[in-house]
């Protein structure tokens, strides 16, 4: 049996991050250039599928308006037209997303506000 060096009780590690908030909770960000673990941003995979889901309920012919679907569904009616927009997004930008592949800014809330809906106007950016 071998005798090995006793371990120190405290160990001092620096690693250079930053607490930013997203989706209403707060995440680290580690330095430019650092590799990042994926991960989807629950509050944007949610708002994405509620737009679709809305979509689909309003393509369906179940609700005449968004009018009608806002008040069966309890929302109010501007956020829900703000929510379904996110239905025109690029398919490549909704891909990121679902995959935790975009960029720490692309926030909910910059996804609410107005966007081209042509998809060559968007960038993968968004």
């Amino acid at each position: 049996m071998t005798r090995r060096a006793p371990i120190p009780e405290t160990v001092t590690l620096h690693v250079p991050f930053r607490v930013v908030k997203r989706g209403g909770r707060k995440e680290m960000q580690l330095p430019e250039g650092a590799v990042q673990p994926r991960r989807a941003d629950n509050t944007l995979v949610k708002a994405l599928a509620r737009a679709f889901r809305w979509k689909r309920m309003l393509e369906s012919g179940d609700f005449a308006s968004i009018s009608e679907l806002a008040e069966k569904e309890g929302i109010a009616f501007t956020y829900m037209a703000r929510v379904l927009r996110l239905s025109l997004l690029a398919p490549n930008i909704v891909e990121a997303i679902l995959d935790g592949r975009q960029k720490p800014e692309v926030t909910l809330a910059r996804l609410l506000a107005p966007f081209p809906v042509e998809w060559s106007w968007q960038t993968s950016d968004r």
